[in-house]
């Protein structure tokens, strides 16, 4: 008796499922969801591990580094995508941006590059022309990427890092 209800309402739910799909397209996404089976995404994310950190180092980068153009955060964010620092601290992706802050601040070649590409991608972003430090030259009084400004905004990461993870 307690089964007729339950095979009533299965029957009545198959129809109306049956008349709600005549009306619409099936698509390969649908397809390839019935394949996989109800609750395959439960307790997982549709979003990579690999991207989730990504898109934390970006957010933190705009919420946590002064850049007036976005140049330096943007060049810091798209060095660290798919890196090799990102990929083996995937858990913890600021670990990743202190490790690659602390590479550059080792070495002067490798400051003055990222400081050569921060000045490219500004002139890109402003249409201008970039202004790049020259040896033994003081540096352009408008040129907001120098090397002094960029190894004291890596030393700030590394500063609010360090801070919010105790390491």
């Amino acid at each position: 008796m307690s089964d007729e209800p339950d095979k009533e309402r299965s029957e009545a739910d198959a129809e109306l499922e049956r008349e709600i799909r005549r009306g619409r397209k099936f698509t390969a996404k649908e397809a390839i969801a019935r394949m996989i089976g109800p609750g395959a995404m439960k307790g997982g994310s549709a979003v990579s591990r690999v991207q989730q950190a990504e898109t934390e180092i970006g957010t933190w980068l705009r919420s946590n580094l002064t850049d007036s153009t976005g140049a330096l955060q943007a060049l810091l964010h798209r060095q660290l995508k798919g890196s090799e620092l990102l990929l083996n601290n995937l858990d913890q992706p600021l670990l990743a941006l202190a490790a690659y802050c602390r590479q550059v601040l080792a070495s002067d070649h490798h400051l003055e590059e990222l400081v050569r590409e921060a000045d490219v991608e500004w002139g890109r972003r402003m249409d201008e022309r970039p202004h790049f430090n020259k040896a033994g030259s003081p540096p352009h009084p408008d040129d907001p990427y120098t090397n002094d400004s960029v190894r004291m905004a890596l030393g700030k990461i590394l500063t609010q890092i360090s801070q919010a993870t105790g390491r």
